[in-house]
């Protein structure tokens, strides 16, 4: 695999850029001041779920980046039995987008592995994440510079895995399918999807999910060096 790959593009969330523990940050700040009385381990643990499976609907194009946005809570909340106004809802879903990008822990080995592969490769990014709180995801995290191109749904028009957001990054690198690896967490959206195109890939199995075992899986970014 390495003689052949010349172009490595990476997801961000829960990939590069530690989601879980910085949405956990985000809500422990926003919740209090709002004067939301609730369990933030039960608040979290509920969330979780339901945000995945938002994002799987909206991945699906089955709801809309604002419907994505208050339903999660909205959801967590009635899953929880904690009344709330809607109007609060509203007020914690944008405040969540405002400073969530104002935490910004990396994977432990996330710059480690950035700076081994830089030097050989031309590294690109392809996120379905909204297009502004990824770009400060990026510089806040202080990792932009290592990255070419930023493909992100929003511009591209489409989300992974639709072959088209894999053939349009492609296309902005200049580097035929076979000369390139996606490296992700979600397996139905950076791994089948670019293999869906003639892309390699590397799974980082984060969520312990139950995979081909022929497609090459890591549990750690450091084992990218075993491949590239």
């Amino acid at each position: 695999m390495k003689d052949k790959i010349t172009d490595v593009f990476f997801d961000l969330d829960h990939t590069l850029w530690d989601f879980e523990k910085n949405s956990a940050l985000t809500f422990n700040k926003i919740l209090p001041q709002n004067g939301v009385n609730v369990s933030l381990d039960d608040f979290l643990k509920c969330y979780r779920q339901v945000n995945m499976h938002y994002w799987k609907l909206y991945r699906e194009e089955k709801v809309t980046k604002e419907q994505l946005r208050y339903s999660r809570l909205k959801e967590t909340f009635d899953r929880l039995d904690y009344k709330i106004e809607d109007e609060l809802i509203t007020v914690l879903s944008e405040e969540y987008i405002r400073y969530l990008t104002g935490f910004n822990h990396l994977f432990d080995e996330a710059i480690p592995i950035l700076d081994y592969l830089r030097p050989k490769y031309k590294l690109h990014i392809i996120t379905n994440g909204f297009a502004e709180v990824q770009t400060g995801k990026l510089e806040n995290s202080k990792i932009s510079d290592y990255f070419i191109h930023i493909i992100n749904s929003e511009s591209a028009g489409v989300k992974k895995p639709d072959p088209r957001i894999f053939n349009y990054a492609l296309t902005k690198a200049r580097v035929e399918a076979d000369k390139a690896i996606m490296i992700g967490d979600n397996y139905e959206a950076d791994v089948l999807g670019a293999k869906n195109v003639g892309m390699h890939t590397i799974h980082f199995n984060v969520h312990n999910d139950a995979v081909n075992e022929q497609d090459v899986k890591i549990d750690n970014l450091l084992e990218i060096k075993g491949y590239l």
